[in-house]
């Protein structure tokens, strides 16, 4: 076990100006069809409020965690693979086939912090990991510990197909994602020459594999990876190979909506399978058609989205409702026909609660797609998906500490339920079953000042809220520099200031979210006369200079949600929402004999207030609402069915928390959708 690091953080405010556009997160500067623009990984500073709390969390206490635990073998075992595959040591390989992308994806989160804080500690863990892999590397790029150790000590055998079936694909992608990041907020080109050798592995390999090899794409992060690094080097095989990986998944005729390729891509309207491979699969193909502008893409892409977010995601933003089953149209009668699905999209309207499955690095797949999908459009609606995922089903797989996290989110557990589920319904420090959504929900957060904020040729536009510093420069070449001050999405007031205007015209593009309604907008304290509508972007333009005052104002009213009718589960029952917030309700709220089954919400009068709690490490809004709850011990006897007869009731006034924080206080149940 490896001595525990920990990482300094240090800010500074003055960012140094590189060029425009050309560093960010995606690296879209040169893509053709693309209608806004990365701004660069450090052109963002937290200042203050929500994001400022969460990266504090993130720097002092998830990533030095993570990474320490990655380099402990008696827990993970992630970085003695690379040593063993390196030949330092003799061993086997231990862990799960995807480990080493686990790794990468902590490492592009160390990338991502070293963007903005330049903490030499970080610097040096990077390079002496660098190194490593270096070491590893076979001669023609190929890496992947699990077979490279077999390789090496002459074990792999028979089953090498199988072996290189796994997540080999997935771990190169991550690879190359992380590399390029690294080499975005370092200018170092000693990882990004590693990813270019796995770049070059790949375009080679894909040109003679056979058509079993070439169908490997199990969680196809390499799509988003290979376009990376298309951007990043410029070299158009890769772009070639990208083109082509989508072709391959509509060359087989044993395809499985498990693996999204029953159907060639270009033939899918609708989401179907394994949630994560699935979200992954379409910001690849977002990322696709932002070079090649095949329209096609672009078109399922849209009809994928409206059946996911019309039909199959949650009020939460998560993704995935069912644990295992059956493809619903992946079938036939006969039997041998059946295919098996898991960690999947149902049906249209199939959103369980309790067993929802709601994987955490489908809800960041989520992230990674819509933000794709408002790159391309400039549509604000993307936006919106985004945020609410980020806010909610994302931060509910890590705890208010940042040291223990969720797998599955579901939005009810309940103690009555007599069965047990394979995943765990309390956060963990490690997931022995599968931790890659710890490392995910690490570089998510690290990365997310780049998703505030984008360019188009008309000017900026401002994506997520949260009071931060932008300096920047417009892609005329102009520095500019504002800032916000708010305390979104608690309040929805948000200030911004333009610290440093730009000589020429540059227009500012305020999201309106769709949740909001009455916004207003003054600039110097005079209010604009032009409507805003909800759902989309405010074009704020004049003359900048030093000393403007933007204010945008966004009523934050509590809200009764409801579902379609035809989400079974959720009739007669509502979520209750404040902005971009989803609330639950806790078992901690209610007496130790009511189960969280047994209570509804007072709505014929409703009396919400809103007050601050502390919860942990965080001030949170919590909101108080009046429920009632039956005390007549009608079902608990285990009958299924019983005649309707009068309730005996209960008041009781209670604290409904953000759902992202449910659970930070030890083990109990909770509800996101209650009745009425």
């Amino acid at each position: 076990m490896n001595k525990i690091v920990t990482f300094s953080i240090v800010f500074s405010f003055l960012s140094v100006i590189s060029n425009a556009q050309s560093n960010g997160l995606v690296a879209n500067s040169d893509s053709p069809f693309t209608k806004l623009k990365s701004v660069d990984l450090d052109d963002v500073k937290w200042t203050g409020g929500f994001w400022k709390e969460q990266l504090n969390v993130e720097q002092q206490n998830t990533l030095p965690y993570m990474w320490n635990l990655y380099h402990n073998d008696s827990i993970t075992h992630a970085y003695k693979n690379f040593e063993i595959a390196a030949g330092l040591m003799k061993g086997k390989f231990s862990g799960p086939s995807f480990h080493d992308g686990d790794f990468y994806k902590i490492f592009e989160a160390m990338a991502a912090t070293y963007a903005v804080t330049k903490d030499k500690k970080i610097d040096a863990e990077m390079d002496k990991a660098i190194a490593l892999f270096a070491k590893v590397q076979r001669k023609d790029g190929y890496i992947h510990t699990p077979v490279l150790i077999e390789e090496r000590w002459g074990t792999l055998g028979p089953d090498e197909l199988k072996k290189q079936l796994g997540f080999e694909k997935y771990n190169m992608g991550h690879l190359m994602t992380a590399a390029c990041v690294h080499y975005r907020a370092t200018g170092k080109t000693n990882f990004l020459n590693i990813a270019k050798g796995v770049a070059d592995f790949l375009y080679d390999f894909y040109k003679k594999a056979s058509p079993e090899l070439a169908r490997n794409a199990i969680c196809p992060s390499h799509y988003m990876g290979i376009i990376e690094m298309y951007r990043t080097v410029k070299d158009p095989r890769y772009l070639e190979l990208a083109t082509n990986l989508i072709a391959i998944r509509g060359t087989t005729n044993d395809g499985t909506d498990d693996n999204q390729d029953r159907n060639p891509f270009r033939q899918q309207t609708t989401a179907m399978g394994h949630a994560v491979r699935a979200n992954y699969l379409y910001a690849g193909v977002a990322d696709l058609y932002a070079e090649t502008g095949e329209q096609k893409l672009l078109d399922n892409l849209k009809s994928i989205w409206e059946d996911v977010v019309y039909r199959k995601m949650y009020i939460t933003g998560a993704c995935g409702s069912l644990y295992d089953g059956v493809s619903p149209d992946g079938t036939s009668y006969n039997p041998a026909d059946v295919q098996k699905i898991h960690q999947a999209y149902g049906r249209p309207y199939q959103l369980p609660n309790a067993t929802a499955h709601t994987e955490t690095c489908a809800n960041i797949g989520n992230v990674l797609w819509n933000w794709r999908m408002l790159q391309i459009t400039a549509d604000a609606k993307y936006a919106d998906i985004m945020e609410q995922a980020l806010y909610n089903s994302v931060l509910s797989g890590i705890s208010l500490e940042g040291t223990a996290f969720c797998y599955n989110n579901p939005l009810q557990v309940s103690k009555d339920l007599p069965f047990k589920q394979r995943w765990n319904k309390e956060r963990e420090g490690y997931i022995t079953l599968s931790n890659c959504c710890a490392p995910n929900v690490t570089r998510t957060i690290a990365e997310v000042s780049n998703y505030g904020y984008s360019f188009s040729k008309e000017g900026i536009y401002i994506n997520l809220y949260g009071s931060n510093i932008l300096n920047t420069v417009t892609p005329n070449g102009e520095k500019i520099q504002l800032e916000q001050i708010t305390n979104y999405p608690w309040d929805g007031k948000i200030t911004i200031k333009i610290l440093q205007a730009p000589k020429h015209d540059v227009a500012l593009f305020l999201r309106i979210p769709g949740w909001s309604q009455g916004a207003q907008i003054a600039v110097n304290q005079i209010g604009l006369t032009n409507s805003i509508v909800s759902g989309t972007y405010a074009k704020v333009e004049k003359q900048w200079k030093k000393g403007d005052v933007i204010e945008l104002t966004l009523p934050m009213n509590v809200e009764l949600m409801q579902a379609n009718p035809l989400v079974e589960e959720t009739k007669n029952q509502v979520a209750v929402k404040r902005g971009p917030i989803v609330y639950c309700l806790e078992s901690n709220q209610l007496p130790a004999s009511v189960g969280i089954n047994e209570v509804a919400l007072v709505t014929k009068v409703p009396t919400f207030e809103v007050k601050p709690m502390q919860l942990g490490n965080r001030e949170v809004m919590s909101i108080q609402a009046d429920v009632v709850f039956d005390t007549s011990e009608s079902f608990k006897d285990g009958t299924l069915y019983k005649p309707l007869s009068a309730k005996k009731t209960k008041n009781l006034t209670v604290k409904l928390i953000p759902y992202f924080a449910w659970g930070n206080k030890g083990k109990g149940e909770m509800t996101v959708w209650l009745p009425y």
